[in-house]
């Protein structure tokens, strides 16, 4: 009975189509389609309603689940691309036995848990992980669609990458701190890109044998891939890296404090990295290769070349008026703060007094290249040759004209840095000495490590005392609360276009500890970067 209804429907449909091949279409689709429209009905438009959600996305996980890419793409927005990455995901990744189980909806978006087995080469090994896919309405088709991004099929995946199982590109590295501390991207998930970049760099060198795992692989260049499932065990080696275990994990735990933040520490007396992490949503390794105004951090920098110029000194004049005019552009501090026409540069570093900074560097014997000049050869910044072991960057001092030399000497302007530069400039400025930070040993590769001049006694020791002033009675003393020992800051606030609130900054030392730390958005240096940095310099002793 059932048969004869569905044949006299296609039929039906079918005799329309000879007397009028527009109309006979859409009903052929609706049908087929199982629209159930009638003369004249439209796509529906608008959000999917709460059945429809149900619906697409549990057609969607059958179909996953049954190893049927073209039928599981067919319910989505993009078929085409889907079909290629859940084919692969059966194909290439040899993930089988999907068994899906969705969550409760919240809306359009669907949370759910896939479990199933990986196979390789007569090894199997479990899989478990959780996505979320949302359902939206097919702009054309009107249909209720599963949206397409390749997150969906696991949480790692972005635009262009795909799954694999194989043997392993490189061998496995078994990462150890400076105390021989095992340092795994499960205990330290902020290193998880880090230490596969160094696994990818050194995996040979450190004399391991590879494995076979489930991985992502990446199209974009030199992108490594991330292992998700280790199959069969390979003989990791042992990479000794300069990080402190437990400076780490209080770095790992501050910067958790505030979206979007970075931090690192050094040990001003040898260069070595202590710590590196970041909590951001877009894995991006800011804290060594950001490239963003420094705001008021700079203006250690730039305290320097004033002395090394003999411009002025931490006891002579630098007078902070309310505003400074330079070439046509007017410069303020921040609100509520009192001018200081009498002001020391001490005073005025320790205030962080934006108009103070400006008014001096119109003063001879300075050019537009001096800060350029100054933070290339006695802070080693600016050159493109710092060899840490990963890819880094190591900042950008450009000699500037017009009005970004003047907001260049404030950390604006064209002057771009990250906190491995500004904890470096802080071990530079401390100990007159500029040692280039690193993270594994030169010898291991026979990189050279990048040089610079330092800076003198006079002006190290001058610089010291104006952080210890800063920390002690300036604008870093409520983050800098209750830490003992010889210690130093130098907080910033970073304006950056289509923002609008700025980037918080902060530097500062402990004995042998400099440490500095951005926000995106945090606001005031010492609200946000301060706080991070002060956490990482109490645990580094």
């Amino acid at each position: 009975m059932g048969r004869g209804v569905k044949v006299a429907v296609i039929g039906g449909v079918f005799a329309v189509m000879v007397g009028g091949a527009g109309y006979g279409a859409y009903n052929v689709v609706s049908a087929l389609d199982g629209g159930g429209g009638s003369s004249g009905s439209e796509a529906k438009s608008g959000p999917p309603d709460k059945d429809e959600v149900a619906e697409t996305s549990e057609k969607f996980f059958a179909a996953w689940e049954k190893g049927d890419a073209t039928t599981a793409a067919g319910y989505t927005n993009n078929a085409s691309v889907a079909t290629t990455l859940l084919t692969a995901y059966g194909e290439d990744a040899h993930i089988g036995g999907v068994e899906i189980t969705p969550g409760t909806a919240a809306g359009a978006s669907v949370p759910f848990t896939v479990r199933a087995k990986v196979s390789y080469e007569g090894t199997t090994k479990p899989l478990s992980y959780k996505s979320t896919l949302t359902v939206v309405r097919g702009e054309t088709s009107g249909r209720a669609l599963v949206d397409w991004a390749p997150s969906v099929v696991h949480p790692d995946l972005k635009d262009g990458d795909t799954l694999v199982t194989a043997e392993s590109s490189t061998p496995q590295i078994q990462a150890v701190g400076r105390d021989g501390a095992v340092l795994s991207k499960e205990k330290y998930p902020s290193l998880g890109p880090i230490l596969a970049k160094l696994r990818e760099k050194y995996g040979d060198q450190a004399g391991g044998t590879p494995g076979v795992e489930l991985a992502v692989r990446h199209t974009a260049a030199n992108a490594p891939d991330t292992p998700l499932l280790t199959l069969t065990e390979g003989e990791p080696g042992k990479l000794k890296t300069t990080l402190s275990a437990s400076v780490q994990a209080t770095a790992e735990k501050a910067v958790k404090r505030y979206g979007e933040s970075s931090v690192v520490a050094v040990k001003p007396s040898t260069g070595e990295v202590l710590a590196v992490a970041n909590n951001r949503q877009d894995g991006f390794n800011a804290a060594f290769q950001g490239k963003v105004a420094p705001g008021s951090t700079m203006k250690i920098v730039t305290a320097a070349m004033l002395i090394d110029n003999g411009v002025t000194s931490m006891n002579g004049p630098a007078p902070c008026p309310e505003t400074a005019t330079w070439q046509s552009q007017t410069f303020h501090n921040v609100t509520n703060m009192k001018p200081n026409m009498s002001a020391t540069l001490a005073n005025t570093f320790m205030r962080s007094c934006n108009t103070g900074f400006i008014k001096l560097v119109d003063e001879k014997p300075l050019t537009d290249s001096s800060l350029t000049q100054e933070a290339q050869e006695r802070f080693g910044l600016g050159q493109d040759n710092w060899q840490t072991g990963i890819v880094s960057s190591d900042g950008s001092v450009p000699a500037s004209g017009g009005p970004d030399r003047a907001a260049n000497a404030i950390g604006q302007g064209q002057v771009q840095m990250n906190p491995l530069n500004m904890a470096s400039v802080t071990a530079t400025a401390i100990t007159g000495e500029f040692r280039q930070p690193y993270l594994v040993p030169f010898d291991l590769d026979d990189r050279k490590p990048a040089t610079a001049k330092g800076l003198p006694q006079n002006t190290a020791s001058q610089l010291k005392q104006m952080m210890r002033l800063t920390a002690t009675q300036g604008t870093a003393i409520k983050a800098m609360s209750g830490l003992s020992g010889d210690i130093g800051a130098k907080t910033g606030s970073a304006e950056v276009d289509g923002q609008a609130v700025s980037n918080s900054w902060f530097t500062g030392f402990r004995n042998d500890i400099a440490a500095a730390a951005m926000t995106e958005e945090g606001g005031h240096g010492g609200d946000a970067a301060g706080p991070i940095v002060a956490d990482v310099l109490r645990a580094g002793g």
